[in-house]
């Protein structure tokens, strides 16, 4: 096989974590609540992964669905069904940036269910971001902007959304890390299509039709497959460390998106909590790979 460029990896990961960045603007865009969300990017994601796995692994389908249906197989359909269903409705209903605050908590998760399920060693680093990561969202959620405008509901329902979609995917890498044989774009794309059909099933064809349908197939049909593809091949060619500071990304230019496309701007207090989880985030991946280098 050719040998890559030392910083072919570097790239694919920064394409992937750039093109993931405008996916909560467009699911604004699509002017839609949580059900219809759900039930668009299930479809359109779930059908996309589950039509590359065909085309790309036709000589071990039956193998695939062997270990698909292994009880690893299953519990990440389930677990990917729970992460698409909390980021929709968290998205509809609450601010973009306290749900991508909370969300970028992934790593902290992962360390931690790694260390609970799988006896891996979790040094002091992790529970140090732990309580700054924590520390930041809170202070994003219950923080008063100039205006004396305190904390509200939605702004709570976002960040709790968050943070089960963090645990959610930190749940995935996790099993999949340990459960190497598992086929990663079918259990991806069967939890995401079978939440999609009971959501459509449950809306009916006209409430499926509300909304802007074309915002809604640009964030599941089309960024959402084209930044996971690109991240999880940039797994390959760099480290782990970079490719985990690169998806901060999402979290600083996420919300600018929002706020340049529609005008949904960030309070003072959402700022400085989202500023102490991205440097928390930051230091905690930048420390976490020295020690895997030096080890």
């Amino acid at each position: 096989m050719r040998e890559r460029h030392p910083y072919f990896g570097l790239a694919l990961a920064a394409f992937g974590a750039l093109v993931i960045t405008p996916d909560t603007f467009f699911m604004r865009l699509t002017d839609m609540n949580g059900t219809q969300l759900i039930a668009w990017r299930g479809l359109s994601n779930g059908a996309i992964f589950l039509l590359a796995w065909l085309l790309s692994h036709r000589d071990q389908l039956l193998q695939d669905l062997g270990v698909l249906s292994s009880p690893a197989g299953i519990a990440i359909v389930l677990v990917n069904m729970v992460n698409i269903a909390l980021f929709s409705f968290g998205i509809a209903t609450a601010p973009v940036s306290i749900v991508l605050f909370a969300v970028a908590s992934m790593p902290i998760f992962a360390a931690i269910f790694a260390h609970l399920f799988a006896g891996e060693r979790s040094g002091h680093a992790t529970w140090i971001a732990t309580v700054a990561v924590m520390t930041g969202i809170g202070i994003a959620v219950f923080g008063r902007d100039a205006g004396g405008v305190g904390f509200n509901l939605a702004s709570m329902i976002g960040a709790l959304c968050g943070l089960g979609v963090a645990a959610a995917l930190a749940t995935t890498f996790v099993t999949i890390r340990h459960h190497p044989a598992l086929p990663v774009l079918p259990v991806m794309g069967l939890g995401s299509l079978i939440l999609g059909a009971v959501a459509a099933i449950s809306l009916g064809p006209e409430a499926m039709l509300k909304g802007n349908i074309w915002a809604a197939l640009m964030s599941g049909a089309l960024i959402l497959p084209v930044s996971f593809a690109a991240l999880a091949y940039a797994n390959r060619h760099t480290a782990a460390v970079n490719v985990s500071l690169l998806m901060l990304l999402e979290t600083i230019l996420g919300p600018a998106w929002v706020w340049i496309g529609i005008g949904e701007a960030m309070s003072p207090w959402e700022i400085v909590g989202g500023a102490i989880v991205i440097v928390s985030l930051a230091a905690y991946i930048l420390s976490v790979g020295r020690q895997t280098a030096a080890a």
